[in-house]
């Protein structure tokens, strides 16, 4: 397991990007955390299996019917366990 900070940024805020990705990570069994950023950006906290990667990008990719993902960096960090897949205000 490893764990993620992606950083999503593109039209995020407003369009109901947090709640969206909170839905879709807690059905595919996920956990972690996300939160919007003052500066518009998404952060979303994750631990992620070693294969999921790719599949978790893509999920934070395609976002919300209303949102528009333009690029999502990401850096892994020290290991963080979640009970579950929460939004943070």
């Amino acid at each position: 397991m490893k764990t993620y900070i992606f950083r999503v940024i593109g039209k995020v805020q407003g369009v109901y990007y947090r709640a969206n990705t909170q839905k879709n990570a807690s059905q595919l069994g996920y956990q972690g955390s996300v939160k919007n950023l003052k500066n518009g950006d998404v952060e979303v906290i994750a631990t992620l299996k070693d294969d999921r990667l790719e599949d978790f990008v893509s999920l934070l990719k395609k976002g919300s019917p209303n949102s528009k993902v333009s690029n999502i960096d990401y850096i892994e960090v020290k290991n963080i366990n979640f009970d579950s897949f929460s939004i943070l205000y």
